[in-house]
């Protein structure tokens, strides 16, 4: 891998697409397969899929396409699956919780270590063993634990206040669920993820199909 040449924001986006596939495909017991082959199963052109794994060096064999382990294997590794990143959620109301539950972290590289929240209801209580603590006690928390990343679940008017406190604690990574672009004047990497847009897009191919349907009829 190059690691001089600036791989683009699109690429990236697909490599844990690549990796989901190829997980898959060795629960099946499939051990090669060729870009042809994955294509069709990906929906991804065979020239895409050549165009982004040659971004990191190539893995394939002419003729004999891609083992799949090592594919698997490398791609983790360029995801980071086996750094261990340190994650906490702030905001414990139903979006957090479920966050907490998803046992899926683990197996990405994502171990989750502090849950917060203001609500004096939920404090004291645990998900899977991780205890829900006063957001007061979070500039203690951090000092004292290597956090990688911030999930933010808290409400829209109080996400700018809850993310910059996360980013001046020196938290690198910040995982925004509330319904708001976030953006920080400090040196972090933020995604912002809104889980309406999906089911927008969704609703809007749906609503294509019943028209071309109806055009039909």
């Amino acid at each position: 891998m190059n690691l001089d040449k600036k791989i683009s924001m699109a690429v990236i986006r697909r490599l844990p697409r690549y990796y989901r596939y190829l997980s898959d495909l060795l629960k099946l017991g499939i051990t090669r397969i060729s870009s042809k082959e994955l294509s069709s199963r990906m929906g991804i052109t065979a020239s895409q899929i050549r165009q982004d794994l040659n971004c990191f060096g190539g893995f394939g064999q002419q003729g004999y396409g891609y083992n799949v382990e090592y594919l698997y294997k490398e791609i983790g590794n360029i995801l980071g699956v086996n750094e261990a990143f340190k994650i906490i959620i702030i905001g414990a109301g139903n979006m957090g919780q479920a966050l907490a539950n998803y046992t899926n972290f683990e197996k990405r590289g994502f171990k989750l270590i502090g849950i917060f929240d203001i609500n004096p209801n939920l404090i004291g209580k645990k998900i899977r063993d991780v205890e829900i603590m006063h957001l007061d006690s979070l500039d203690r928390f951090v000092a004292e634990n290597q956090v990688d990343i911030a999930i933010l679940c808290v409400p829209y008017e109080n996400t700018p206040a809850v993310a910059d406190k996360v980013a001046r604690l020196g938290v690198k990574g910040l995982w925004n669920f509330s319904p708001m672009d976030l953006k920080l004047p400090y040196d972090v990497i933020i995604e912002n993820v809104h889980l309406s847009d999906s089911l927008m897009v969704l609703g809007y191919r749906l609503n294509e199909m019943r028209k071309s349907q109806r055009n039909k009829s």
